[in-house]
């Protein structure tokens, strides 16, 4: 698979399976934000469990969003799914020269405390929110679910995603079975969790050799910016701030790094 969500369910043992990849995406972010390898590594991990999460999107326009704001130097990161499978989102801090080239960031260093809510809107209005301390914690507290999920990826130190992907196992609410036997032979003896297999490689796994695909959904990079909306944001202000501008301005797009020359008069 690649560049898509796939949705799979084994009906014996009533578990659902979303496996997700979205490297593409998180090439073009990372390229967009011209960031280091650390950042680029946990802005991918960050694409995949949007994109995972937004297989609950079910309304018209509506876009799953995940922000997390932490205390290590990686700052926080805010990433969006829409319910059509595109992606967009940054980090607070796009290169930290004490990680980069030096292999796979070690989380508690990179991001330390954190705090991450998760937001599901439409257009004017929410439709729903969680604050916790880990989307497995999301999951289990704002959502009640018998759930959790895996992320992996890989960036090398010049900057090329190799991978991106996440799965998310679920336990429905009349499953007899245990998401943690369940998903215990995903990770390695050191805990580590390798995803660059085949769906089938992970399903077997996980001991569900019979779940059947669902739903397929493409997923992909693209980005709600234009050159009208930049010139909007500078019709917002007053004539006294505008006369002070330069007869062009460059407007950057804080989601997805590009850059729109407007004209001010």
């Amino acid at each position: 698979m690649k560049n898509c969500r796939e949705e799979w369910y084994e009906a014996e043992r009533k578990v659902a399976v979303t496996i997700v990849d979205v490297t593409d995406a998180a090439q073009a972010l990372a390229r967009g934000h011209l960031c280091g390898p650390t950042s680029a590594y946990f802005l991918s991990k960050a694409l995949a469990a949007v994109a995972l999460l937004g297989s609950e999107a079910s309304e018209p326009d509506e876009t799953v969003s995940v922000q997390m704001k932490c205390k290590g130097p990686l700052g926080g990161f805010n990433v969006e799914c829409t319910r059509e499978g595109t992606l967009r989102g940054y980090t607070e801090r796009k290169v930290l020269d004490d990680f980069d080239g030096l292999g796979t960031p070690d989380v508690k260093k990179v991001v330390g405390e954190r705090q991450i809510q998760v937001t599901r809107s439409v257009p004017g209005r929410i439709v729903s929110q969680g604050i916790s301390r880990s989307l497995d914690g999301y999951l289990a507290g704002s959502l009640q679910r018998k759930a959790c999920l895996f992320l992996d990826a890989a960036v090398t130190d010049e900057v090329e995603v190799a991978f991106a992907r996440g799965v998310l196992v679920e336990a429905l609410p009349d499953s007899t079975a245990s998401v943690a036997e369940v998903t215990a032979a995903l990770a390695d003896r050191k805990g580590a969790v390798h995803l660059e297999v085949s769906s089938r490689k992970i399903l077997q796994r996980l001991g569900l050799a019979r779940a059947e695909l669902k739903r397929t959904t493409p997923l992909a990079f693209a980005c709600r910016c234009s050159p009208a909306r930049a010139a909007a944001m500078l019709d917002a202000l007053s004539a006294e701030e505008r006369a002070n501008l330069p007869p062009t301005v460059d407007v950057t797009c804080h989601m997805c790094g590009k850059t729109w020359s407007v004209k001010t008069k």
